[in-house]
Order: structure tokens, then sequence, then C-alpha cells
């Protein structure tokens, strides 16, 4: 996709370079001066002695003047004054010029032009032993070239700095003056259409709509239809908003702008409206086009929010765009976009209709769209036969589009660093456990108590999804360190569903509560290891209590997310109850974690084999897969280990015989030699 940028840098103008471009017209001014000049020597002359220097034949010059040039002026603007008198002699032929200044009255002048006059009419030559030239505006009218030359030079190097300095100025990155300029990016030509997002079909056919109008307006003008003029993305990062979006533009073969909420902000007052008045005016002159603002809530917040007040400069942003989306101005053929995960917190005003007119809600994808996503991502990649991306699409559930595209990538990149030529099921199952729990640490070693207790642990949670009707399903097993976690249970739901049942979460909190249970039953004693399963536990109960009120305190909800939109988090909860219902909650939740772990308990003990024969496994094999776990659970026994094992002790066993060969030869060898000493004679 071939993007304009609008906004290249530029090279920027110092006043480094102002210098030295001051400096070298001051040398060229120089050199010139210096050219044109008469010398540096100026003599002051008195009136008789300049009139005693020429001859009174007016045809030559007195003997000790050879040569001598003389340039007049009024200096008092009329001819009844005085006129200034300046030139240059040189007593020899070959010496150096000397420069004089005298002033003459104009009954001398008078004489002294009717003299030049004479001297013009002879026309001597200049080469002449001696020579006299008079230069006044009654003989010669125009200006020589070298005083033309001195005259219009410098100010055509004055004015060319000039220019110089304000074509610079508007070419560089001058932020006093860019400060107000849009810096939305503008792409031509977009290379995605529908094609490249997959597993949003609902979503896709909300966005036809607006693809065909901007191909064909004109049946939707004559019906009296409105076009949506904003449409606002709302869902998860990572979902594909912003690859929507695209595909819209790619679909439509439009103009598309993008930019991000921040790009508007600035600290100085007044930035960030003059950018959207920008982005708008370049957008009508490139419509019909999209705009796209990624994560609009950093500049379409409530007004009025703050710990102090509002941000004036983000009010003040925001304005600016409610008037441009939908004020007296008129901006057809323009659709904006917008992207974000916190639609609660966005402005009312920019949410009615005629700004955001609809709000399409992307969410989490399930697991057919999972699959179509990883069949997309898995377009470039070598996959082998045996991966069937259905069975990644069930082991991955919450798994977001960018989510599924770093897998792949993941899988991709170990199988090149084993120099493989395919994509193998284990890299999937190791990319798996990377995205989610972080890379193996390998070089973290258990101490042989410490590999059966988190072995015990993550078998007890095992037990519980197996044997509980309500509980997910056990995917993977393992006692690998990874993260902070020395070990944990892959777990899915049977079903993906939109609602949750009471039965369901407390054989969540069951499940989580498990693998204490597990620890205290086999070993008699606590660790530190389940302190994140009873976070999670009771978070859940606490729920249950306040919020869905599955509980004897009946329907009520007595907590509620807070309202506080200027710490951008959901950081304080309203608690709309007495102290003595406080201590109620506390009861109910309690009483629901001690019923699910009496529930957990009698579980493990009436599974108690099942547990200690997936504890084994884990302590031998460390990580059992779904497959690994159904054959445990069904016979009792690990084929494929027990052939691994059958071999190990088969290799374990020949290489014992072989030692004891090895040795029974040497004995035999050691004893020959000792009989054969004893029967030589002495």
């Amino acid at each position: 996709m071939a993007e304009v940028n609008n906004n290249s840098p530029k090279r920027k103008f110092g006043w480094g370079s102002l210098f030295m471009l001051l400096i070298i017209a001051l040398v060229i001014f120089g050199i010139i001066r210096a050219v044109l000049g008469t010398g540096s020597k100026t003599e002051e002359v008195d009136p008789a002695t300049f009139l005693n220097r020429i001859s009174a034949d007016g045809t030559t010059l007195n003997a000790d003047i050879p040569y001598l040039s003389i340039n007049s002026k009024s200096a008092t603007g009329d001819n009844n004054g005085y006129y200034v008198i300046t030139g240059k002699y040189k007593k020899d032929q070959g010496g150096e010029y000397t420069n004089f200044t005298t002033i003459l009255y104009a009954s001398d002048y008078k004489e002294l032009l009717e003299y030049a006059k004479e001297v013009k009419r002879l026309n001597l030559d200049k080469d002449a032993a001696n020579y006299f030239d008079f230069n006044t505006p009654e003989l010669n009218s125009s200006f020589s070239i070298l005083s033309l030359i001195s005259i219009i030079l410098p100010i055509f190097l004055c004015v060319g700095l000039v220019i110089f300095i304000i074509r610079s100025g508007n070419k560089s990155n001058n932020q006093a003056f860019d400060f107000g300029k849009s810096r939305a990016r503008l792409s031509r030509k977009s290379g995605t259409t529908f094609k490249d997002v997959a597993g949003l079909q609902e979503e896709k056919e909300e966005m036809i709509e607006i693809v065909d109008f901007l191909k064909n307006p004109k049946k939707y003008f004559e019906m009296g239809a409105r076009i949506p003029k904003g449409i606002l993305l709302v869902g998860p990062p990572g979902t594909g908003k912003t690859l929507l979006a695209r595909a819209v533009a790619g679909e439509a073969n439009v103009p598309f702008f993008t930019i991000s909420g921040s790009d508007f902000v600035e600290m100085f007052v007044g930035v960030g409206a003059s950018r959207v008045r920008d982005m708008f005016k370049t957008a009508k002159q490139n419509a019909p086009c999209i705009i796209f603002i990624d994560e609009i809530d950093a500049v379409g917040r409530q007004r009025g929010t703050g710990l102090g007040g509002g941000h004036d400069e983000r009010e003040q942003t925001l304005n600016q765009l409610l008037v441009e989306m939908d004020g007296f101005g008129t901006n057809t053929g323009i659709i904006v976009m917008a992207a974000t995960n916190r639609a609660d917190i966005l402005d009312p005003a920019l949410l009615r209709p005629g700004r955001f007119d609809r709000q399409i809600h992307i969410s989490l994808p399930d697991v057919n769209a999972r699959e179509e996503i990883l069949k997309v991502h898995a377009r470039n990649k070598h996959l082998s036969p045996r991966v069937n991306l259905m069975d990644i699409a069930r082991r991955t559930p919450g798994f977001s589009g960018a989510d599924l595209e770093n897998l792949l990538n993941e899988a991709a990149l170990l199988a090149a660093r084993e120099n493989c030529r395919e994509i193998k099921i284990y890299h999937i199952d190791e990319a798996v456990d990377r995205v989610m729990m972080g890379p193996a640490k390998k070089s973290k070693k258990y101490t042989d108590t410490e590999k059966a207790l988190v072995a015990y642990h993550e078998s007890g949670h095992a037990v519980i999804g197996i044997r509980l009707k309500y509980a997910a399903v056990v995917q993977k097993i393992t006692i690998v360190p990874r993260g902070d976690a020395g070990g944990y249970n892959l777990m899915t739901p049977a079903e993906e569903t939109f609602l949750q049942t009471k039965q369901t979460l407390t054989a969540q909190i069951t499940s989580l509560l498990a693998g204490r249970i597990a620890e205290q039953m086999v070993f008699n004693q606590m660790t530190t290891g389940a302190h994140d399963d009873f976070r999670k536990a009771t978070a859940i109960a606490r729920a249950m209590v306040t919020e869905y009120g599955m509980s004897s305190l009946g329907p009520v909800q007595y907590e509620r997310n807070s309202s506080q939109v200027f710490l951008g988090r959901d950081y304080m909860s309203d608690k709309n109850f007495s102290d003595q219902v406080a201590l109620e909650i506390d009861n109910e939740v309690r009483k629901i974690i001690n019923e699910c772990y009496e529930q957990g308990e009698q579980i493990l003990k009436d599974n108690r084999q099942l547990l200690d024969l997936l504890a084994k496994h884990l302590v031998e094999i460390e990580t059992l897969t779904k497959e690994d776990i159904d054959e445990l659970v069904n016979t009792g026994r690990l084929n494929w280990w027990e052939k691994k094992k059958a071999k190990m002790a088969e290799a374990e066993a020949s290489r014992l015989e072989a030692i004891d060969q090895a040795e029974q030869k040497a004995v035999n060898e050691l004893e020959g030699n000792n009989q054969s000493n004893e029967s030589e004679p002495k």
C-alpha cells in the first residue's frame, strides 16, 4: 500500500546559517568596495592649489601632475552655491594615485567646466603623458558601468538574502507555524479488503452499506436517505477494529486518513482545534474519503472531568471535532470512523445521532471465528499436514485476532530455530504456552519434594475438571515453570456461551481451590503456590454475592463499577450498603468458598487413585496432553510411555550386561595370567 505523507520532515534553517550568509554578503561587499574604491588615503586641497594644478592652455596638466581625474556634485542644490570636487592624481607616470577633495565656488566651477569641455573636445589619449578626465552631470548624463555595479549589486545581495530567508523559513519544520497542521496520514490505495478480515461476518455486513454509499451516493440521495456520518468501533484490543476500517477504504477505493487521538492534543492551547480544522479541510479536498481516528478516547473523554476540572486544550479540541462532524458546515462524502475500547468514558455529545450514528461492537472471536482467523494468518506459513486448525481454535478461548497471529508467528520462529521446513504440532503447542505463560524456564530445577508438591497441586485441578460436571475441560497439564507459575493447567469451557450459570461459577471456584486441597490431603502442609488461585476464587465469589445476586442476600446489586472516569480505569467501587450488610456480604462470600472447598475435598478423596496416577506421570513426564489424560482416565496406563520405559529399561539392561561381561572378561584374563605364573618353574 502506497502512502503519501504530507508531513514529511523538512530541512530546518537555523540561526547559524543566517549568520554565515551575512558574513558572506559583507565579504563580497567589501571586495567590491576595495575594487571600485579610489584608495584609502584622501588629501584635502584648497581651491587655489587645485586650480594651479591645471595648465593655462587647457590641453595639458602641470608637469608635476601627469594624471588627474575629478568628479563634481552640487553641495547646495543650486549654481549659486559651491561644488564639492573629488578625484585622484599621481605625480609619477608609474606611481600610486592620491585621492583628494576640494570645494569650488560657482564662478570658479563655471571656468573649470569650460576648461573640461575643451579637454573633451580635444579627446586626449588616456595613455598620454599628461591626461585629464573630468566627469560631471553636465558632460555625461549616464552612469559608468562600475558605478552601476557598485550600486545595484549590494541591493541584489540584500534582496536575495531576504528571499532566501523567507523561503527557508517556509520549508523548515518551524513549530511556531507547523503546530496547527494536521498529522493525519493519507493512503490513496489500501491493499486491504474484506477477504483479509476473518471472523467478523456481521460487522462486515454493516460496513457493506458504507462501501456502497461511497461508490454510489446518488441512489441514497434520491431516496432522501442520510448515510451515517460516523461509525464507532468498540471492542477489546487486537480484535481487528483498525483492520476493518482499512478494509472499508480498500473496498470503496477512496482516500483513507489515519490519525491517533493523542496526535491532536499538545501543551499549547488551540493547537488541537487547529489540527482538527486542517484535517477536515484536507478531507473535503479529497472527498469522498474516510477519516479513521484510532484510540479516540484520548481526545473524546467526557468534558468537565478530572481532578481539578477539565483539560482546556483537550476540551477545545473535542468541541472543534463536534462542530466539524455535525455543525453548520457540510461534510458531504466524508465518513468518520473511530476505534476505542473505552466507549463508556466518551462524551455523550460525541455519541449522539448525527456524529457517531452507529456503534459496532467487536467482541473476541468464538471458536469458528478463531479457525477462520488462523486460516488467514496461515496463508504464508508452511504447516504440517497433521496440524488441525480447529483443534488449535478449541484450545485458544479468549484469544484475539492479534493473539492468534502472534501464536502462529511464534510457532514459525520455533520451527526456523530448529531448521525445520514445516511447522509441526509440537511447535504450535509450545507457542500456545509461550503466548499464555511465557517461555519455559528449563534451567530452574525443583527439589524432589517441590516437584511432587507441584505435581499433586496441578493434578488436583485436573481431577476436578475431569470429575465435576460443570467444570472446564482439561487440555493440558504441565509442571514446567513458566513466568511466575511453577506449573499450570490449560482448561477450556466445554461450550463457549454468552452467559454463566451459578453451577459454572461454583465449579470454577472448586477447581481453583483443588490445588490447595491436594497439597493438604497428600502432604498435610500448605504452600504459597495457591495464592493466585485464592485471589481468583474470592473475586468470583464476591461478584456472585454483590453483583449477580447469587446468594441468600437476594437479587440486589450491592457494588457496581465506579463512574469516576478521570483515572482512566475503574479503581473504585460504589458501595451502597451499611456496615451490617458488609458483614453479611463477607459471610456469604466465605460460605460459598467453604462449600466449594468441601465439595472439592470430597471429589479428591473419592478419586485418590486417579490423583496419584496423574501426579506420578507428571513427575516422570512433566507434561500431559488431553490425549494422555483421556488414556490415563480410561485405561489407567499410558501406552506410549510404557513402551518408551520398556525401551529405556532394555537399553539400560543391555548396558549393564555389557559392563558385566567386560568385568568378567577382565577377571578371567587376570586369573589366567596368575595360573600361568604359578606353573612356570622356579
